[in-house]
Order: C-alpha cells, then structure tokens, then sequence
C-alpha cells in the first residue's frame, strides 16, 4: 500500500486499520485519496500549506456505491442515506477493483440483511453498482395469539426486536459505540433465537 498522507493517518479514530487506500490519477496537485477501513469510507482531499477537505462516511450511512472501469482508468461515486454523491473520478481500476470489494465485504460484516450487487460487463467497460438495504427489522414467524387480558403497561415486556431497532437508532445518532453497539446487538440477537424455538 502506498505511504498515506500525515494528515489523513492523524483523523483515524484509535484502533481503525485502513484496509484499502486508492489515489486518485493523474495528480497535477496533491491527489484525492480513497480511503477504506474497517469502520467508514474516507475522501481525502489534500491541499498545499497543510490543508485538506476530508469526508468521512460510516457503512451504516451509505445507501450505494458505483463503480465504472474503463480502459485504462476508473471512477467512484457513492451515495449517502442523506442523499449526498461523492464522485472519485480518474482512479487505477485495479486499485478500484480491490477498494469496492473492501467495500463489500465491510457492508456485509455490519449489515443485518447483504448488500446486492449488480455487475455489468460491457465491451470495453465493467460497472458495479452496490445497493445496502435499509437496516429494518422485519419478523419471519407467524404472530401468536394474542392474550385473553391485555398486559398493562407495567407488565409488558418489551419485545427484542423493538429492543433491537433502538439500538440501532442509538448507533446512528452516535450515543453508543459500534463496539458497543455489537456486544448488545450479538445478546439480542440470541434473545431474539431463544425466544423463536
């Protein structure tokens, strides 16, 4: 991998490896980088005098992400939940290759439902496009009847699953880790199975 600039290893949160790390070609100026870790994707502009814009996107709030290769050359762009498009264009479609399967792989490790793909080959070009579901929680199983008496409010228990979107609401308001946020996620989640059987 490339020796990534100063400024951009200072912003890594403790602990976040950098899987991937593409620059962006030709660089007439400092190049825009590409950033791929284990927790987020980042765009890193860097200026001359020590300056950079940098744009950090967690996994939880991406909603696509396209790739084009041509011939010689690719280009980026990827979609917030928010609606934002960020483009990297002008990359190595080898490096770029690699940096949208890290991509992939990340969307998998942390989301509830994979991501689909869908993969275009054309004569002199090949196109990814990487869609991540929105993270909602949807039953599988038949409901139960319902109880003869109604539970009062101080009696009902909350359900798992509505314990499970909660949680996942304080994740992305930023009120808990995503260490955190798996630990509960991971003891919910065997609630949610122990309770099915």
């Amino acid at each position: 991998m490339e020796r990534l600039p100063r400024k951009l290893l200072e912003n890594l949160d403790p602990g976040e490896e950098v899987i991937r790390a593409v620059r962006k070609q030709p660089a007439l100026e400092k190049p825009k980088w590409l950033v791929v870790t284990d927790r987020r994707i980042i765009i890193f502009d860097e200026k001359i005098l020590g300056r950079y814009e940098m744009t950090a996107i967690p996994y939880e709030r991406v909603k696509q992400v396209y790739l084009r290769s041509g011939v010689w050359r690719s280009g980026f762009r990827i979609e917030t939940e928010e609606g934002e498009k960020i483009e990297m264009p002008w990359m190595d479609k080898d490096a770029a290759r690699e940096a949208m399967e890290a991509i992939k792989e990340a969307l998998q490790r942390i989301s509830v439902e994979p991501p689909t793909i869908v993969r275009r080959k054309r004569l002199a070009s090949e196109e990814w496009v990487l869609n991540k579901p929105r993270e909602q929680i949807t039953r599988s199983y038949v409901a139960r009847q319902a109880p003869a008496q109604p539970a009062t409010p101080a009696e009902r228990r909350e359900d798992p699953l509505e314990k499970l979107e909660k949680l996942k609401k304080l994740l992305d308001e930023g009120a808990i880790t995503r260490e955190e946020y798996e630990v509960l996620r991971r003891k919910l989640l065997e609630e949610i199975t122990s309770g099915e059987r």
